[in-house]
């Protein structure tokens, strides 16, 4: 029992070794775009947005807009499976192996407890909310199991907007964008914001995150390489006392 023990135990560690690798830089390619609205809003909500995409390079056919079922108190425990189910359809549909995220109002929130609760953040690369009801789903971004290309969150709010209060909108670790005098439905229709939506989903990983991942990765190699010379110096005594 202790040999098969010892066996599964150093071929884990032996996968784990090399499945480690640092990224290649992907081609820059937009992924597909997913929307989700907010409360009292439809799919129909990002028309504006997704034209002025489209006129800045992105494919028409590579934008999905999810129609929740929950439009009047929009509330995580529904649409949050509603995304995660739209979201595995659409990398089906399209054969991406991530999408990005723009999410108005209460779909901020449907789109982080997606990501923190039901496996997301695998699947995600950008997110961009609008007058988002972001700290109903989380209060901090969640990431993602790839520290070489991790999720890049942008809150877009402005002071003007009346319905959702920007501390809700401010999520810790993204950046957070405060714009002047947008109402909180004409975030959906602002050219400002269109612009800022581009800027967003064209971000890239900086070098010092790329240097982080790399002390993180440095760090957890030495781990291994330890614990697979503790199992090895282990079998051996074990082998010598059989």
């Amino acid at each position: 029992m202790m040999k098969k023990y010892v066996v599964a135990l150093c071929i884990s560690i032996a996968l784990c070794l090399s499945s480690i690798s640092i990224a290649a830089k992907a081609e820059s390619v937009h992924n597909p775009v997913v929307f989700a609205h907010g409360i009292s809003g439809a799919s129909y909500d990002f028309t504006y947005i997704q034209a002025y995409l489209v006129d800045h390079g992105w494919n028409a056919e590579n934008m999905f807009a999810i129609d929740f079922s929950d439009t009047v108190l929009g509330r995580n425990s529904t649409n949050g499976p509603e995304l995660a189910q739209f979201v595995d359809d659409v990398l089906k549909e399209t054969g991406a192996n991530k999408v990005d995220i723009v999410a108005h109002s209460m779909g901020g929130a449907n789109t982080l407890f997606y990501l923190k609760n039901l496996g997301g953040n695998g699947k995600v690369e950008h997110v961009v909310t609008l007058g988002g009801a972001n700290r109903l789903g989380a209060t901090d971004i969640i990431q993602g199991f790839d520290p070489y290309h991790p999720i890049l969150y942008t809150s877009i709010y402005s002071t003007g907007d009346q319905i959702v209060a920007n501390g809700l909108s401010k999520l810790k670790g993204a950046e957070n964008v405060e714009l002047q005098g947008i109402g909180h439905v004409s975030l959906l229709n602002n050219e400002e914001v269109n612009q800022r939506i581009v800027a967003s989903l064209n971000r890239e990983v900086t070098k010092e995150q790329v240097a982080r991942a790399e002390d993180k990765e440095r760090m957890f190699r030495k781990f291994l390489i330890l614990c697979k010379q503790v199992v090895v110096d282990f079998t051996h005594r074990w082998k010598v006392n059989e």
